[in-house]
C-alpha cells in the first residue's frame, strides 16, 4: 500500500471509494472498521487539498491571462 502522499488524486479517490464501499457492505471488526475510517478521513482530506491546489493553480493561470 502506497503512502497517501505518493498517490495521485485519481488513486486516492479510488481508494477512498473502496474504503467507503468496504465500510458500507462488509462486516469488519471494530478495530478494522476504525482503521478503515481513519484511512478514509486522511484520504478525504488529501483529495480535498489536491483539489484546492488545482483550483488555485487554475485561478492563477486565468488571472494571469487577464493581466496580459
Amino acid at each position: 500500500m502506497k503512502k497517501i502522499e505518493e498517490l495521485t488524486y485519481e488513486e486516492a479517490f479510488a481508494e477512498l471509494e473502496a474504503v467507503v464501499g468496504t465500510l458500507e457492505n462488509e462486516e469488519k471488526t471494530l478495530e478494522e472498521s476504525l482503521a478503515l475510517f481513519e484511512r478514509g478521513q486522511v484520504l478525504s482530506k488529501y483529495c480535498s487539498r489536491l483539489l484546492e491546489n488545482a483550483e488555485l493553480r487554475v485561478k492563477q493561470l486565468v488571472d494571469g491571462d487577464l493581466d496580459e
